[in-house]
């Protein structure tokens, strides 16, 4: 027995191992504000369309059968994503949304002392996972807010075991080509884990862009994962896949928990996996009003950067009385609630979900008036 092990074993109360505590736990973006009745909600990327009215009709024919615990291998969900994308069912795994996808990977690979490598403002669900297996993570530092490979790379050693990629990134936006990924890959020995995080592969359609899927097809250390909160808009039910090599999956299956999707929610993601119309009119939305958002708020003197995602991150001046943080507190006074990113290493931005149109003239009028007070 470790000392510390003896000193939990003599606490006077139950005590969690070293290192849970140091974890910053996950803050979501917000939801509601004093004084505001029904805010517009811009903070957390959500499908600014709601969900897919098929999606809706799965969900509420599930109701008979509440009391039935859920198929645990999601046959009918793997069928429908497997015949979706050419894949091959046995390949592919579930989860309560992509993040749990993120904690089962740490749980399967990482031993104290090892450690995970991301972006310096990474998504902070990859951290979470890697410190509760007490790993250490390491920050690649970014140019223009985008991963840099070499920046990867040198952060890589023989204790690594993951790589952690959002392409498109949160909450940059910012993307690497089907290029840069496979040189990325190319630089990490055959023992470490690139982790494709696509949860908003759907927004980017760039030529140069690739959802990553062949290169899990054929190698054999490559992980995608997707989710269907945010072009499915179903958040709410949380449901994540990932595709890999079988001895990639074999172990995740070993300690996924197991009923971890739900019927309603297997049902209800099978409809919106087939609802082009749904899909393309989300698509649709975003790839016009997020070149307009990024142009109006640059001519308010902000800097916005490029994003291939349903949001923009947009810097503000660190004079008083102009800066980031004043900037989301006077939209949440006026009722439009966004993201503020200190926690992600960003403290002079914020994060707007692109809205419907109203809301979106409503933010570039708003901060308007804020730039010009």
């Amino acid at each position: 027995m470790t000392a510390a092990s003896n000193d939990r074993f003599a606490a006077p109360r139950p005590m969690p191992k070293p290192g849970i505590m140091d974890i910053h736990a996950y803050v979501g973006g917000k939801s509601k504000v004093e004084g505001v009745a029904h805010p517009v909600k811009l903070s957390s990327n959500e499908n600014i369309l709601g969900s897919s009215e098929k999606a809706k009709e799965a969900y509420r024919n599930a109701v008979d059968r509440l009391h039935i615990y859920p198929d645990g291998k999601a046959n009918i969900l793997r069928a429908a994503v497997a015949e979706r994308y050419k894949l091959e069912p046995e390949r592919l795994t579930f989860g309560d949304g992509s993040d749990e996808i993120f904690a089962l990977l740490c749980q399967v690979y990482l031993e104290p002392g090892d450690n995970i490598v991301q972006g310096e403002h990474g998504f902070a669900a990859y951290a979470i996972g890697a410190r509760a297996c007490q790993g250490e993570v390491r920050m690649a530092k970014e140019v223009n807010h985008r991963v840099d490979i070499d920046e990867v790379v040198k952060c890589v050693d023989e204790r690594t075991r993951l790589v952690f990629i959002a392409n498109p990134a949160n909450p940059t936006g910012t993307w690497l080509t089907g290029e840069e990924i496979r040189a990325l890959h190319a630089g990490l020995p055959p023992s470490v884990i690139l982790v494709l995080d696509g949860a908003y592969a759907e927004f980017c359609s760039d030529p140069r862009f690739e959802d990553g899927l062949e290169l899990a097809r054929t190698a054999e250390n490559v992980i995608v994962t997707r989710t269907f909160s945010k072009i499915h808009g179903l958040a709410a039910l949380r449901v994540g896949w990932g595709y890999a090599p079988e001895h990639i999956i074999a172990p995740i299956e070993r300690i996924r928990p197991p009923f971890n999707t739900s019927i309603p929610a297997q049902e209800a993601a099978v409809a919106a996996l087939f609802d082009d119309d749904f899909q393309d009119r989300s698509r649709a939305l975003v790839e016009q009003w997020r070149p307009w958002l990024a142009q109006q708020l640059g001519g308010l003197g902000l800097e916005v950067t490029p994003s291939a995602a349903n949001f923009v991150l947009v810097s503000f001046p660190t004079t008083p009385g102009k800066t980031a943080p004043e900037a989301e507190a006077f939209l949440a006074s006026k009722g439009y609630l966004v993201r503020a990113v200190g926690n992600y290493n960003l403290p002079n931005a914020i994060r707007i979900t692109i809205g419907l149109e109203e809301q979106n003239r409503a933010v570039v009028e708003l901060l308007s008036q804020f730039m010009g007070r």
